[in-house]
């Protein structure tokens, strides 16, 4: 796990409306505002439209340092909101942070080193999970979780438990798989082909009838039959 960057971004203030917001867009400026759970009002401002492209082609998280009318926030961008036909920002939010409140955020899950059942076994790497949702206080925003997986042999996983999650509360279930070393593809086909198929159930002698009973766990009723009475149905920045 790695800290976030920290960017400084000069913010001028703003009128509302469309007018002003089409003049700023055409000066190359986005218009954006500010809010948070210690911001008394929204505050309405632009940023020069190349900065705020420079942060949106990083994938790490990042906080950003906006200065606006002589005082500086502390933000995490929340939402951009770009032009349908140019793919230009036209419009930006930031999330002020505050000390005591926890936020909820993305993290991107990036993999270093290869495998040594790649290099050695010939295995593939598959990565299910590439991004992290976590809750946590601003002072423990990790920027990314970096995980080696150079020790990973031909069948090893990692999972969300596998990571550092001290301060932080997941909101994926730990079990879930961040990355496996496959085998071999030539291996998989060879292992499925070798799959024969299951013997087919023994036919009901005539006049026999099938046994009832309860269903087995994880068993669906037959089409048309209804459950027995009582039974209850079981139920991701």
């Amino acid at each position: 796990m790695t800290t976030p960057e920290v960017v400084t971004l000069e913010g001028k203030v703003r009128e509302t409306g469309r007018k002003a917001a089409e003049a700023l867009r055409d000066a190359m400026r986005v218009p954006g505002v500010l809010y948070g759970p210690k911001v008394d009002e929204n505050v309405h401002f632009s940023i020069d439209e190349l900065e705020l492209e420079k942060i949106l082609s990083v994938s790490k998280r990042q906080i950003i340092e906006i200065d606006v009318d002589g005082e500086t926030y502390k933000t995490l961008l929340k939402e951009v909101e770009f032009h349908p036909l140019t793919d230009r920002p036209v419009h930006v939010d930031f999330y002020v942070l505050a000390d005591d409140y926890k936020v909820t955020i993305s993290v991107p899950i990036h993999l270093e080193g290869t495998p040594e059942g790649v290099t050695e076994g010939g295995g593939r790497i598959f990565q299910p999970l590439h991004i992290l949702r976590i809750r946590v206080t601003p002072d423990l925003i990790p920027g990314v979780y970096s995980v080696d997986v150079s020790d990973l042999k031909i069948g090893d996983s990692l999972h969300v438990s596998d990571l550092e999650l001290e301060g932080i509360t997941p909101l994926d279930d730990l079990s879930r798989t961040i990355v496996t070393i496959r085998p071999p593809k030539s291996e998989e086909l060879l292992t499925s082909s070798l799959i024969t198929e299951e013997p087919a159930e023994e036919e009901l002698e005539e006049g026999e009838e099938p046994i009832e009973g309860e269903l087995e766990e994880g068993e669906e009723a037959a089409e048309g039959e209804e459950p027995e009475e009582g039974a209850e149905d079981e139920t991701e920045q």
